[in-house]
């Protein structure tokens, strides 16, 4: 296992347990909220298990940097988001991600990043990515674990799966509320 590809099939396992007991474990009785249509246990392991097998898909190409895309899945359908060098690693990762088994399609909400990024700039997004995902946290209207977040140059970028409106239109507006947030861009779908 000292090879990198035993240590990336070491790593993708890893991460695909962690995720799995994640979900497993975060459940939650939320009476109060309005119905979402519903999963059973078996398809949220399996979405689990897509999403690890497509970021482990999209680790392996040499032509796509992986850490910049985000990955989530409800029900086979997969979202791609984050922020991107060119039109064409859109285009790889689309392609490598619709040829993973188990997929059912793929919404593709990458956006292109704009121009050069100072050291201090990126400082400066991981702290509004950080403030924002606490402050998401903390809101008892959004489920903050289904939000993904990416910043860059202050534009932040919203993506994943929600109950309903009003978990979008909430995550919207503590996005705003943020110091240092120029934009917000909506990338949220409602659960199906």
């Amino acid at each position: 296992m000292n090879t990198p590809l035993g240590l990336r099939i070491l790593t993708t396992t890893i991460a695909g347990v962690m995720t799995i007991s994640m979900v497993a474990c975060g459940k939650t009785d939320d009476a109060a909220a309005t119905p979402v249509p519903s999963t059973t246990v078996g398809t949220e392991v399996d979405d689990t298990l897509l999403t690890t097998q497509v970021k482990a898909a999209l680790m392996d190409s040499m032509e796509v940097k992986s850490f910049d895309f985000k990955v989530e899945t409800r029900k086979g359908e997969v979202m791609l988001s984050g922020f991107v060098e060119n039109q064409g690693q859109i285009d790889r990762a689309v392609a490598i991600t619709k040829a993973v088994a188990g997929v059912k399609s793929v919404d593709n909400k990458v956006s292109l990043k704009g121009g050069a990024t100072t050291i201090g700039t990126k400082i400066d997004d991981s702290v509004i990515t950080t403030k924002l995902k606490t402050a998401l946290m903390a809101d008892t209207t959004v489920k903050s674990a289904d939000i993904a977040v990416v910043t860059r140059d202050g534009r932040v970028q919203l993506s994943g799966f929600v109950d309903n409106q009003t978990q979008i239109d909430r995550a919207i507006e503590v996005a705003h509320s943020i110091e240092g947030v120029t934009q917000v861009g909506n990338d949220m779908a409602i659960k199906k």
